[in-house]
């Protein structure tokens, strides 16, 4: 049985710990209501950006870009998208393992953050391109890891683009997801982190109107595809950084809930054995004491 002093010396290693999860928990909270709101408040856009490239597609028959060609899918590139610091419960491993489900012989990756580059380079994966993203993301960066999606696609080096990320649905929740992002077609404007199984569409300003394109559907989708690209990767950024901070969260404050129950076991354990060697003397004192008279 452990003595008194190896128990205090546990109870102040956990109390240490548990200082430090309880002021990451509050830090990760600070920066979860940001980045919540920067989420949800670019979902409407996203999705209204998804509606009108649907209509153009639909008014331009037999218009060919170099993004949207079909081609067999004979290799592939998975943009894997993760935070760059671990202690957020089991998100980056959910997205990680999600990535690698892809045979390794046809498939490069492109690792956006830290956690991605690390595992699938100690999985051996092959790893094109590097990205870094801040706090909170910026639109260029999202557009330099757009680019070299799509760089890698008009390019011939790749058939297919896919995108492997955690989106948020809520503080208690993150959802993996993945999904075609190049070639453009009507399948892959499917909504992309909508938070609902209803999708943004129901939600849009425009409802289902139909839009009139000026000068040409053809010069019109020309110009917006590569735009709706970037935005959707930017997108994309801000559904993993709420991710991430409501995951750290929630993992910081089970860590401290499960400290605070840690100490309250040893502080028991503790008494008990303090208490027991008080009532050792005692009987000590009283034999002792008996056996004098």
């Amino acid at each position: 049985m452990a003595n008194t002093r190896d128990i205090r010396r546990r109870i102040k290693s956990v109390k240490s710990t548990s200082q430090i999860t309880r002021a990451m928990q509050m830090v990760a909270a600070s920066k979860m209501n940001k980045a919540q709101q920067a989420a949800l408040a670019g979902r409407p856009y996203a999705a209204l950006m998804r509606q009108v490239l649907a209509q153009v597609i639909r008014h331009t028959v037999g218009y060919q870009d170099p993004l949207m060609e079909l081609r067999e899918p004979r290799r592939r590139a998975v943009v894997v998208v993760s935070p760059d610091k671990g202690l957020c419960g089991a998100l980056i491993m959910n997205v990680l393992r999600e990535a690698l489900k892809y045979e390794a012989a046809d498939t490069v990756y492109v690792a956006v953050g830290r956690k991605a580059s690390q595992i699938l380079s100690r999985m051996r994966r092959r790893v094109v391109a590097e990205f870094a993203f801040g706090d909170p993301p910026l639109f260029r960066e999202a557009r330099a890891i757009s680019r070299c999606a799509q760089e890698l696609f008009t390019k011939g080096e790749v058939d297919r683009v896919e995108v492997v990320f955690a989106s948020f649905v809520s503080s208690l929740v993150q959802r993996t997801e993945s999904f075609t992002l190049l070639p453009m077609t009507d399948q892959t404007l499917l909504p992309v982190a909508s938070g609902s199984p209803a999708g943004d569409e129901q939600r849009l300003p425009y409802g289902a109107a139909e839009f009139v394109f000026e000068p040409s559907a053809e010069e019109v989708y020309g110009a917006l595809l590569p735009h709706s690209l970037n935005f959707r990767m930017f997108q994309i950024l801000l559904e993993v950084k709420a991710s991430e901070h409501s995951a750290r969260m929630v993992a910081m404050r089970n860590a401290n809930d499960n400290a605070q129950q840690l100490m309250r076991e040893l502080t028991l354990d503790y008494n008990q054995i303090r208490q027991a060697g008080i009532t050792q003397e005692i009987l000590e004192i009283s034999g002792s004491g008996g056996n004098a008279a």
